[in-house]
């Protein structure tokens, strides 16, 4: 080991040690996000309005000067038809339809390291799963504000391997929970993850997409109450019927 450098003898600088995490810099997944919005032909005023994600975040994560917090890079790799998989994949890397078994040995997940978070996502070289599982190490210490809590279509699981943490929600409930525990949600509800033990708490965390059921039951027709529509069949009968 090279005491100077901290890199190991033999090794150029620069270099990561075999065993080491794949690591997703900032400047390479601002590479992706500009390619496939290119692919488009979209400006980013256009991804901006297909996405809600606003032109200056955009602009600033496709230059590599800013991490996206999960909420962003799921909006915008919705917007592109983008499978997160090909987001986050190592480098040289192509996602490979899922069909089989995926195997992420230990270490072995893409790193990218968001605004609160340490993530390290796994099983990406399958496209096309419904769930996203990642280990992922808070780093967030307190809510700042609104911009603090994510939403993104689907549900959400968490447990914590380490540490504790408290699961904020934009409802004002706070769920506390030590290694261990876990909790299950609807994404959809705003939600902001805080460390609270002395040491940064580590979970295991999956984002799936919006089930069947819940997007026929967001999109279900409005029924009128059944006493209105029974008042207004018996109007019609006796020939007094009203303005509809």
């Amino acid at each position: 080991m090279n005491p100077h450098t901290g890199t190991k003898t033999g090794m150029k600088p620069g270099m990561k040690p075999k065993d080491e995490a794949p690591t997703l810099d900032r400047t390479t997944f601002g590479h992706r996000l500009r390619t496939a919005r290119k692919r488009f032909g979209w400006t980013l005023a256009q991804l901006a309005e297909r996405s809600g994600v606003s032109i200056t975040t955009i602009s600033r994560a496709e230059r590599g000067q800013l991490a996206l917090g999960y909420e962003n890079f799921a909006a915008l790799g919705r917007a592109l038809e983008m499978d997160m998989n090909a987001m986050f994949a190592g480098a040289g890397v192509k996602p490979a339809q899922f069909d089989g078994p995926v195997i992420t040995r230990a270490g072995k997940g893409v790193v990218y390291r968001g605004l609160s978070f340490a993530y390290e996502f796994l099983g990406t070289s399958a496209a096309g799963k419904q769930m996203s599982p990642v280990v992922g190490t808070v780093h967030a210490r307190r809510i700042n504000g609104p911009e603090d809590f994510a939403r993104h279509p689907g549900e959400e699981f968490a447990y914590v391997l380490s540490g504790e943490i408290e699961v904020h929600f934009d409802t004002g409930d706070v769920v506390h929970l030590a290694r261990g525990d876990s909790l299950y949600y609807d994404s959809s509800i705003g939600h902001a993850y805080v460390s609270v033990s002395r040491q940064l708490a580590k979970i295991v965390g999956v984002t799936s997409g919006e089930s069947g059921h819940m997007k026929s039951a967001r999109e279900a027709p409005v029924l009128k109450p059944a006493r209105k529509v029974a008042r207004n069949v018996a109007a019609k009968k006796t020939g007094r019927g009203g303005k509809g």
